[in-house]
């Protein structure tokens, strides 16, 4: 009779068990003045870098100020354990800042917030107007009581399992964009490349010619997910299969994660990173685009507003086949270079390869090796 142990469910199950028992949880109930007095005292740690930005409108937090006051249901909050005790929030930026800025104790650069005014409550609009200060003494106290459940990770458990926790955690609001995902989670593994992507992305050339991306995709940190297409898609383009945001975050994984040996010597990557822009910097300048260097294509063929990652991407990664080569300081050099860059963003057949639907393996392939064969051969 075969041993049961041995099965493949029983592995399964098994498999399972040691995860559980890798993980250390509490449940806590915390009255909203408590939450409010540990973060005045440092106890609970509200990191930028590590939730969301704070983006709720002030009618969505008079909202969730309106639902306390009603009593009504508020998903938890999750909290990790640290070392020294003190609590982490991982998720529920939210409404803890909701809270924070109606009772005056939100602060933003260092200064406190002006107090929120309630508005834009839809199920009593007679609390419409109330700031903190005014409001009915019987209905602060109970603001202030009111309770909100707390998922704890202690910090016995495995922090492999809490960097997967929190990638997985969205309790709803404002969906984080992938790279905002990325930031925050990762440094559950190691933080150290996370920085290394921020101090890429306030190089003055790259900042320059990234410009003209929106506000909400910079808030989003668009243009530190730019830095790290460029790193993964130079170094590890053949891991690129299917969809470009799973890929981004695997290697992003593999650079931070400790146990993972992958080669990657900062200081070589700051180097191409910072010629890399110079020359484009350099190759728009002599091409009178200013930052749209990277844009779109009207119909006569002008530089648009537009950032395009297909343009970003055929250019800057299509650069290293003949970076070595290249002096910044040959004008003939960048003149050769621009006209590359001039005739190919016109190019048909470049163009056929971006685009909507066109971001995957085999046109990023082609956009790639179209200036870079073309580059070569004005350096040959």
């Amino acid at each position: 009779m075969a041993d049961i142990a041995s099965t493949p469910d029983e592995h399964v199950i098994q498999a399972l068990d040691n995860k559980i028992t890798a993980v250390r949880t509490n449940s806590l109930d915390f009255s909203f003045n408590e939450l409010a007095d540990m973060h005045s005292t440092g106890e609970l740690v509200i990191r930028p870098e590590f939730q969301r930005l704070f983006r709720w409108p002030e009618g969505a937090q008079s909202r969730f100020i309106e639902s306390l006051l009603l009593e009504l249901p508020v998903p938890p909050i999750f909290l990790i354990e640290r070392d020294d005790r003190i609590y982490e929030l991982i998720d529920g930026l939210q409404r803890i800042s909701s809270f924070l800025h109606f009772r005056g104790q939100l602060e933003k650069d260092g200064e406190l917030l002006e107090p929120l005014i309630l508005s834009d409550c839809d199920i009593v609009p007679e609390l419409n107007g109330y700031a903190h200060a005014d409001l009915p003494r019987s209905l602060a106290i109970k603001l202030k009581r009111s309770y909100i459940r707390a998922e704890i990770l202690r910090k016995e458990s495995d922090p492999r399992l809490r960097y997967y926790m929190f990638k997985r955690l969205n309790t709803g609001g404002e969906r984080l964009s992938e790279q905002e995902v990325r930031n925050a989670t990762i440094r559950l593994l190691s933080n150290d490349f996370n920085l290394f992507i921020v101090e890429l992305s306030e190089n003055p050339d790259f900042t320059y010619l990234t410009s003209i991306i929106s506000d909400n995709a910079r808030n989003k940190k668009f243009d530190q997910e730019l830095v790290l297409r460029f790193l993964a898609l130079k170094n590890d383009f053949d891991s690129y299969q299917h969809d470009v945001a799973d890929f981004l975050t695997d290697y992003m994984e593999k650079v931070s994660d400790p146990d993972i040996l992958i080669d990657f010597d900062e200081q070589t990557e700051r180097h191409v990173f910072t010629k890399t822009f110079k020359i484009f910097r350099l190759i728009a300048d002599k091409l009178d685009t200013g930052p749209k260097i990277f844009g779109a294509l009207g119909k006569a063929g002008e530089p648009r507003g537009q950032f395009s990652v297909y343009h970003y991407e055929g250019l800057t990664l299509g650069l290293q086949a003949v970076l070595d080569q290249i002096d910044p300081e040959n004008p003939e050099h960048i003149d050769n270079l621009a006209a590359i860059v001039q005739s190919g963003k016109r190019d048909p057949d470049f163009l056929k390869h971006g685009g909507g639907g066109k971001n995957y393996r085999n046109p990023l392939r082609f956009r790639v090796e179209y200036f870079a064969e073309r580059f070569k051969a004005v350096l040959a």
